[in-house]
């Protein structure tokens, strides 16, 4: 079993910035692919941006390109998503999602095992 604890939400005025954490722990010895997806209400749950095992890959939704950006400490499974110049339309509940397996940068929710309870991101005009 792995567990999954994100913290950082909160509420910020558009063109702030936020930054979330996610810690992974729990099962093996190794790293995991992790990713960060968000659902807003009423929404379906989209991916925003994935980080592979080493740190040295990493893929991002369209909506979010150049303004947020993920990253992990070396060697460990906590990572992070830098979000910059906030807009009203990225309000959501975000998730941090782990995948065991070795392939990483999937953008569909099924393809992860375990996930965490969401910290809620709040920006306002």
């Amino acid at each position: 079993q792995v567990q999954v604890v994100e913290s950082g939400g909160g509420l910020v005025q558009a063109g702030g910035s936020l930054r979330l954490s996610c810690a992974a722990s729990g099962r093996t010895s190794g790293t995991y692919a992790m990713t960060w997806f968000r659902q807003a209400p009423g929404k379906e749950r989209d991916f925003v941006a994935a980080i592979n095992r080493s740190g040295g890959g990493t893929s991002y939704a369209d909506s979010v390109k150049g303004r947020f950006a993920i990253s992990r400490d070396s060697f460990e499974n906590t990572v992070y998503l830098q979000m910059n110049n906030l807009k009203p339309e990225d309000t959501a509940l975000y998730y941090c999602a782990v995948r065991i397996e070795p392939s990483w940068g999937y953008q569909e929710p099924h393809e992860y095992n375990y996930w965490g309870q969401g910290t809620q991101v709040t920006v306002y005009s």
